[in-house]
Parts: structure tokens; C-alpha cells; sequence
């Protein structure tokens, strides 16, 4: 059964490139296969039926000519009466010529002159954040808007309603208590005039609080820089490690890349075509292999080639498991082992539509391994941005890059002034470039 195997491979390197979610390629692959297994029955008892109809039509149609009436046989060769005769006058007549009606005269018109094509304008770096928050902006500040407009006065119940708002957006519920009572102290300072201070107010404690946060990879610190890329299953690890090795790319770096997810069927081929896709070498074993003898020879390639990064995938694992986190640690080790002080960065990838339990993933995976960034992908496809907040306020770990869709650069390092003024753009106003 390899050739099943085979085939099942590469329906899920196909639906990978569609963009399915990772843990439901193998069952999408079976899907597709059952499906058009089905869809080949049909069509071949469908082309059965349709021989067995022609072939009645045509031994209806057979009937020998004697058994025909003779009266059929006499009116068909039996012309009809005259027929002879306007025939012979028509060839005998010559055919009379109908005189041509004049020809109006034709306006003239002009040339038609090819207009260049319009393009559409490209949305600034602005206007993709503010798309990909539209969810969230709904949820978290359209709420507060809301609340805002139907309040006459800044009193405790105003500030108790702003603060279940900003619970229900998955602000967690320290950040919450943390933002309020910042908000209470600038209300006993008389610094909170009206609502337009208050939303303000709001958005500049939101902003400070995610500037601690924002700290850009420094990827001259040494040589190669190192990255191991860990997270759950489904979060977008090897989609958000391929973006990262075309953007380097494009950037002059010279990039390898590790396979170290020797678990999932198809995850080094996945990686694979992301390599080919940003021209950049892929360091793979075969499936089941040990992950940390894939990192052995990754940290070799990337020293032998001179890379400037190396960016190592690893197996998506519960982050309850504790032999699994084990692992992880090992391939620490034998990171660090061959290249000093690598990993230099272990970059947590994080799914923001999970909400609170992002965060509980990045407190396991921060003391099983020492998180030293955060990578939040599909922010566009969720209410619940509000936890970018929360990961960085509880746990003191910096966002690196946030995901705002599907492109290549949609995955962007995270600003917090862009973030914050996009979120709390207002609807009715005018967008900056």
C-alpha cells in the first residue's frame, strides 16, 4: 500500500497549499480520495445506462422495410402533383435581379483609443492592520463606543460595564483590573473630562503597556542566528516559518531551514515547498527520525554554509505533555551544543482564536523551555485580539510578529503604535495612508 501512501501525501501537500489547517490534511486527503472514488461509480453507471438506452434506441428503429404498409412506400415515391413542372419552368426562367436599395450614408466614428489600465491602489501597512482587526475592533471598541454614547456621566458603573467589555475580549482579567485602575487614578486626578478623554485615555494606557512588549528579532546578534519555532498542533508553525524564510530572504540573509517535525505525516515536505518557494536549502530527515539528530545536522549545514539564520521547525505537541516537552529540551541542547548559545530565539507560535488559551499555552511552553518571543497568527479571523495584550502584560514576553492574513506580507513585526491606533480608528473617519 506505499502507492496509497504516496498519493495520500500529496492530497495533503495540495490542501496545505490551499491553506486547510494542518491537523485536518491527513482527514482531507482520505475525504478527497473516498469522494472521488464515489464520483467514478457514478460515472461509469451512468455510462452503462446510456449504452443500454442507445442500443434499444437503434433495434426500435431496425424494422425491415417489408413490413412497412404499401401505402408508405407509394407516398414517398410518389412526388407531389406539379412538382415536375415548377421545377423545369425555374431552370428554364432566368433568375430576376431586384434592384438595390440605396445604402444610407454611415456615420463616421472615431477611433477607439486604448485606455491604460487602473490599478487598484495597494492598501498601506495602516489600512491591512486596520483589515485584519476589523473582528476585534468590532468586538473590544465597538462595544466600548457603544457605552461611551449611551453614558451621560464617568462615575464607577460606567467604569464597571468598560470593565466586563474588556474581559468578554479576552483581555484577561489581571490586564483588565490593570487598565481600570489606571483609569481610576486619572478620574481622581479630574484628568478624564468627557468620553472622547476617556476612549483616549484608554487607548494610550493600551499603547503603553504594548510597547513594552514590541521588541523587533535583532538577527546580527550572532552568526547564524538561530530560531526553534515551537507551538501546538494547527497554530500555523511551518506556514509562519516559511513567511519568515522569504522575508530574510528578500532581505539579503542567507537562510537554512530545519525539519525538525518528524512526527506529523508530510510536515518536511510541506516545509519543502516552502523552501523551494524562497529559494532556501531544507535540512530533512525521513518521517519518525529523531528530532534532535535533525537539529544536529541543521546546526552543521548552517555553520558549513556560513547562513546567517537557521530556522529549525519542530513537532506540534500538547503543551500537557510532559515527555514531549522533554524533547523539546534536548533539542535545545544539542542546538546549544554546536552553535554557542543557540537557540537565540524560541519563538512561540500562538493561534489568537483560541483566546485564553493561548495564554495558558505560552505560561507551559515559557517554563518548559524558556520562551524568549511570541508569534500570533490569524488575528484577522478573530474577535478575541484583545490577548495580545494579555501575553505580553502577564508574562513579560515580547511579540515579534503578528499574522493579519494570508499573504506572505501579512505576517508583520509587531508594532504596538500601529496596533493600537488601527484598533481605535474611527469608522465615519477618513484613513491615513
Amino acid at each position: 500500500m506505499e502507492w496509497l501512501e504516496q498519493l495520500l501525501e500529496n492530497i495533503a501537500l495540495l490542501l496545505a497549499d490551499l491553506g486547510v489547517p494542518e491537523a485536518y490534511l491527513e482527514l482531507g486527503a482520505l475525504g478527497l480520495i473516498y469522494l472521488t472514488a464515489v464520483v467514478a461509480v457514478l460515472l461509469f453507471i451512468l455510462l452503462l445506462l446510456g449504452i443500454v438506452r442507445r442500443r434499444a434506441r437503434k433495434k426500435a428503429q431496425k424494422l425491415p422495410e417489408e413490413e412497412l404498409p404499401e401505402g408508405e412506400h407509394a407516398e414517398e415515391e410518389q412526388p407531389s402533383p406539379g412538382e415536375d413542372e415548377e421545377e423545369a419552368l425555374e431552370e428554364i426562367a432566368p433568375p430576376r435581379e431586384e434592384p438595390m436599395p440605396p445604402t444610407p450614408p454611415q456615420p463616421v466614428v472615431p477611433p477607439v483609443v486604448p485606455t491604460a489600465e487602473v490599478e487598484a491602489p495597494r492598501l498601506s501597512l495602516f489600512d491591512r492592520m486596520r483589515q485584519g482587526l476589523a473582528k476585534t475592533q468590532a468586538s473590544l471598541v465597538g462595544r466600548i463606543d457603544t457605552l461611551l454614547r449611551g453614558s451621560k456621566a464617568i462615575d464607577a458603573d460606567l467604569l464597571e460595564e468598560l470593565e466586563e467589555i474588556l474581559i468578554t475580549a479576552d483581555l484577561g482579567m489581571k490586564t483588565t483590573q490593570d487598565l481600570v485602575g489606571a483609569l481610576q487614578q486619572r478620574l481622581q486626578r479630574n484628568e478624564l473630562t468627557d468620553m472622547e478623554t476617556l476612549r483616549r485615555a484608554l487607548q494610550d494606557e493600551l499603547t503603553a503597556r504594548l510597547r513594552l512588549e514590541a521588541a523587533p528579532l535583532d538577527l546580527s546578534a550572532a552568526a547564524p542566528f538561530v530560531i526553534m519555532v515551537v507551538g501546538v498542533n494547527g497554530v500555523g508553525k511551518t506556514t509562519t516559518i516559511g513567511k519568515l524564510a522569504r522575508q530574510f530572504k528578500a532581505q539579503g540573509k542567507k537562510v537554512v531551514l530545519g525539519a525538525g517535525d518528524t512526527f506529523r505525516a508530510a510536515a518536511a515536505e510541506q516545509l519543502g515547498i516552502w523552501g523551494e518557494r524562497s529559494g532556501v536549502e531544507v535540512i530533512r530527515h525521513k518521517e519518525g527520525a529523531d528530532p534532535a539528530a535533525v537539529a544536529f545536522d541543521a546546526a552543521k549545514a548552517a555553520l558549513a554554509r556560513k547562513a546567517d539564520v537557521l530556522i529549525l521547525d519542530t513537532a506540534g505537541r500538547l503543551h500537557t505533555k510532559a515527555n514531549l516537552m522533554e524533547e523539546l529540551k534536548k533539542v535545545r541542547r544539542v542546538l546549544g551544543r554546536e552553535i554557542p548559545g543557540a537557540p537565540h530565539e524560541t519563538l512561540l507560535v500562538l493561534d489568537a482564536t483560541t483566546g485564553q488559551n493561548a495564554l495558558t499555552q505560552a505560561r507551559l511552553f515559557n517554563e518548559a523551555v524558556e520562551v524568549t518571543g511570541i508569534a500570533l497568527t490569524k488575528l484577522d479571523g478573530t474577535a478575541k485580539g484583545g490577548i495580545i495584550v494579555a501575553i505580553g502584560n502577564e508574562l513579560a514576553l515580547p511579540v515579534r510578529y503578528v499574522g493579519i492574513g494570508e499573504g506572505v506580507e501579512d505576517l508583520r513585526p509587531f508594532d504596538p503604535e500601529v496596533f493600537v491606533a488601527a484598533l481605535f480608528k474611527k469608522n465615519d473617519a477618513h484613513l491615513d495612508s
